[in-house]
C-alpha cells in the first residue's frame, strides 16, 4: 500500500524539479550555538563547540563539515545524527574536555590547530557545501572570556544570524553541572540551554508618545528581503597541466554573460579532489559587462589536478551556480566551454575569446594513414584487375605470362621426347622381327 501511495505522489511531482540524492537544508536549520574558544581552567586546549537543531525532526549530519577561515580550513567532518530540538557537542583532542558529557562524535585535534583567541570566521556547511550557519568573528570574538574564569560565548537567539554581534553574550556564571578533568566547574552550558538565551535587548516602548513612522533602514530591508545574486557568471576556461610549473602557471577563467557589470564579492570557487581549497572573492570584486576574469593559481591557491578534478562556483548564500568536471589533462592544453560542450584546445586564450584548435600532429597523422590505406587499396585493386585481364585474354591467343610459357615449352619438349622414343622403339622392334623371319627362311 505504501509503495502505491509513493508512486501516485511521484506522478504529481513537477517534471522541472531535478532529482537530488539529498534534500536541500535551509539556513539556520542547525546553528552554532556555543563556542568555548578559550578552553577551560584545566587547559586552553580543551575547546568545544555546541550545535543546536532548530527543527522538530532529527537531521543526518553525514557529509557535513565545520570550517574556519571563512570555509577554507576544515575543523572536522561531522558524523551521526542530531536529534530534534537537541544539542550536538564537538570536543577537541579527547572526550575529557567535558568529562561528564559524551561528545556526539569522536574528538580530533581539529584542523587549523584549534581556535585562535583573536577570533575566527566559522562556517557550518552541509553535504552540498551549502552554508547552513556562520559566525564571522574574524576581527575578534563577540563574547566570552579567557583567564581567569574561562567563560564561554553563548548564542542568544538561534533564529537570528550568527554573525550579528548583539546575538551573542558571555556565560553569566550559570553552570549545568559540568566540570573539567580537574573537577573545576565549566563556566558554560555544553549540551544545555544557554545562560543568555533569549536575552537580546529590545528597545523600550513609549506608548504615551506618538512617534513618526520610521522606514526600515537599508540593512533591515536587506535582512527582510532575500538577496538575489546575479546569474550568468560561468567557469569559461581552465589550464590544469601547464607547460612550465603548475603551481605558477595554472589558471581559471570566469565569464560574465550579462550586458552589465556584476559584483561577485564573497563568491567562492573550490575544487573537490585531494586537499579541498576554497577561494573567496574579496570585497569589491567586479566583472565588466560580458567580461572575462582570469584567476592565477598563486592567487586562488587552488590545485587543478592533472589526473582530473571538479570545480564549483558558489554564491555567498551557498548556492552552487556552475560546475565543471574534467578527466586527465593533456599537456599545455586548456579546457574550454563551447556551445556544444567542453573541449580541449592547444590555443590558450586567458582573458580572450576561446579558440578551439585540435593538435595538428593528430590531424596530419590520421590523414597520412588514410592516404596510405587508400593508396594500398587502389594498388591492390589495380594489380588484381591486371591479373584478371591476363587470365581472360590468354584463352584467345594473347601472350601468356612468362611462367605459363615456360611450363608449356617443358610440356611440349617432354611430349616430343616421349613420341620420339616410341618411334625409335617401334623401328628397332620391326628390325628385330625382320631378322628373325630371314633366319627361318635360310633354314637355320
Amino acid at each position: 500500500m505504501g509503495h502505491k501511495i509513493l508512486r501516485i505522489l511521484f506522478l504529481f511531482l513537477p517534471l522541472s524539479i531535478p532529482f537530488s540524492p539529498a534534500l536541500a537544508i535551509a539556513p539556520l536549520t542547525v546553528v552554532i550555538n556555543e563556542i568555548a574558544w578559550m578552553g577551560t581552567t584545566n587547559s586552553a586546549n580543551d575547546e568545544w563547540i555546541e550545535l543546536y537543531n532548530n527543527t522538530n525532526a532529527e537531521i543526518n549530519l553525514a557529509g557535513w563539515g565545520l570550517y574556519e577561515e571563512g570555509g577554507k580550513t576544515l575543523i572536522g567532518p561531522l558524523t551521526g545524527v542530531i536529534g530534534a530540538e537537541s544539542y550536538y557537542l564537538i570536543e577537541r583532542t579527547d572526550d575529557t574536555t567535558v568529562p561528564n558529557v559524551e561528545a556526539n562524535q569522536p574528538p580530533t585535534s581539529w584542523g587549523g590547530y584549534g581556535l585562535s583567541n583573536d577570533g575566527e570566521h566559522l562556517q557550518l556547511l552541509d553535504q552540498n557545501s551549502t552554508i547552513i550557519d556562520e559566525v564571522n568573528c574574524s576581527e575578534s570574538w563577540f563574547a566570552g572570556e579567557g583567564k581567569p574564569d574561562y567563560r564561554s560565548m553563548e548564542r542568544k537567539d538561534t533564529q537570528v544570524s550568527g554573525s550579528e554581534p548583539d546575538n551573542w553574550g558571555t556565560n553569566n556564571g550559570t553552570i549545568v553541572n559540568r566540570h573539567d578533568a580537574e573537577g573545576n566547574p565549566i563556566n558554560g552550558t555544553p549540551a544545555g540551554e544557554n545562560s543568555v538565551a533569549g536575552s537580546i535587548t529590545q528597545p523600550e516602548s513609549q506608548p504615551e508618545q506618538i512617534e513618526p513612522e520610521i522606514l526600515p533602514s537599508e540593512d533591515q530591508q536587506k535582512k527582510e528581503s532575500p538577496i538575489v545574486y546575479p546569474s550568468g557568471i560561468l567557469i569559461n576556461e581552465i589550464l590544469p597541466s601547464a607547460k612550465g610549473q603548475d603551481e605558477l602557471e595554472e589558471w581559471i577563467e570566469l565569464k560574465n554573460l550579462k550586458e552589465k557589470e556584476v559584483d561577485i564579492s564573497k563568491w567562492k570557487i573550490q575544487d573537490t579532489i585531494g586537499a579541498v581549497t576554497i577561494y573567496a572573492f574579496p570585497e569589491g570584486t567586479k566583472m565588466s559587462a560580458e567580461g572575462l576574469l582570469v584567476l592565477p593559481r598563486p592567487t586562488t591557491k587552488i590545485t587543478l589536478h592533472n589526473s582530473g578534478d571538479t570545480l564549483k562556483l558558489i554564491q555567498p548564500d551557498g548556492n552552487i551556480t556552475d560546475t565543471v568536471t574534467y578527466g586527465k589533462a593533456p599537456l599545455n592544453q586548456s579546457y574550454n566551454r563551447t556551445e556544444s560542450g567542453w573541449t580541449w584546445s592547444t590555443t590558450l586564450t586567458p582573458g580572450k575569446t576561446n579558440i578551439i584548435t585540435v593538435p595538428e600532429v593528430q590531424e596530419t597523422g590520421l590523414s597520412q594513414i588514410s592516404k596510405e590505406k587508400e593508396t594500398q587499396t587502389k594498388s591492390s585493386q589495380s594489380a588484381e584487375g591486371k591479373e584478371s585481364k591476363k587470365l581472360l585474354t590468354a584463352g584467345v591467343g594473347a601472350k601468356l605470362p612468362e611462367e605459363s610459357s615456360n611450363s608449356l615449352i617443358i610440356f611440349l619438349t617432354a611430349t616430343g621426347i616421349a613420341i620420339s622414343s616410341a618411334v625409335i622403339v617401334l623401328i628397332l622392334k620391326k628390325r628385330l622381327i625382320g631378322e628373325e623371319l630371314e633366319t627361318e627362311d635360310r633354314g637355320f
